[in-house]
């Protein structure tokens, strides 16, 4: 535990220097674009549209398990955190090469450079929270308190993201195939989670395929952004899976952190 109170007290005390290259980490990735921003938006947008084509009207025609609810309304808000938390990992998996020079400078404290992708990443995931209301506004859902709820969902992701990235980016620095790694089992990943398909057409056929998709720490995430969006509910309503979900996240994070720590002293002599 010394270790995450150890980087909660670097982040307190370099939270101006965080921000600071967190604003210019997201200006940097449109940097000699013709499009610039809009890039940020057109990928995600594709992917929801090839994904309504798919599964919704004009496809294999899957309902949600919401009344008088579009299928892009109930596909939206699984997609959306996904986006964030896929995003979040790959850029800070490779992020000790993208910024090896400060990895480098000994007074530069390198446990920072994770949180500054994924304040980036955070910078890209409000807009798209943005979107994903000003959707809902627009088909007329009903509106719930519990829209607010999206934040704490949305730290719950960054946590997770941030744990596995202690240890995918320190385990890159030597081993560079991790980087292609943790491409392809997040492309596996989203198909794991319920978000395209409604999760019956499996639970329905074994009483064992329920628990294996909940065992995957994401379908908290995703059935807590419908349940904010869509029913209304809270989050002390699943109590079982929030206790089931930070345990796995804390564990993630300390491993993630402690993997960090043993292999820093070394970074600086591979990169």
């Amino acid at each position: 535990m010394s270790y995450v109170l150890s980087l909660l007290k670097e982040i307190i005390e370099k939270r101006r220097l965080i921000w600071d290259l967190s604003k210019a980490d997201f200006r940097k990735r449109f940097v000699g674009s013709y499009f610039g921003v809009v890039w940020m938006f057109l990928q995600p947008l594709v992917t929801v549209i090839i994904y309504w084509f798919i599964f919704g009207e004009y496809g294999m025609r899957t309902t949600p398990p919401i009344p008088n609810a579009d299928y892009v309304v109930w596909l939206v808000p699984g997609l959306v955190p996904w986006f964030f938390y896929s995003e979040a990992l790959n850029c800070i998996t490779g992020c000790l090469q993208e910024y090896s020079y400060l990895v480098k400078k000994v007074v530069f404290k390198v446990e920072i450079l994770p949180i500054i992708k994924l304040v980036s990443c955070v910078l890209v995931h409000g807009f798209f929270m943005v979107i994903m209301f000003l959707l809902y506004l627009v088909y007329r859902q009903p509106l719930f308190l519990s829209w607010v709820q999206v934040l704490y969902y949305s730290f719950a992701a960054a946590m997770l993201a941030l744990g596995f990235g202690y240890l995918t980016c320190a385990v890159n620095v030597f081993f560079k195939d991790m980087t292609n790694i943790v491409g392809i089992c997040l492309q596996f990943g989203i198909w794991m989670a319920p978000i395209m398909y409604i999760e019956d057409i499996f639970t329905d056929k074994s009483p064992w395929a329920e628990v294996i998709l909940k065992l995957n720490p994401f379908y908290y995430i995703v059935a807590g952004y419908r349940d904010s969006m869509l029913t209304g509910d809270w989050f002390w309503q699943r109590p079982t899976m929030t206790v089931y979900y930070w345990c796995f996240t804390i564990v993630v994070l300390l491993i993630g952190l402690k993997t960090f720590k043993r292999l820093r002293p070394h970074f600086s002599d591979v990169l």
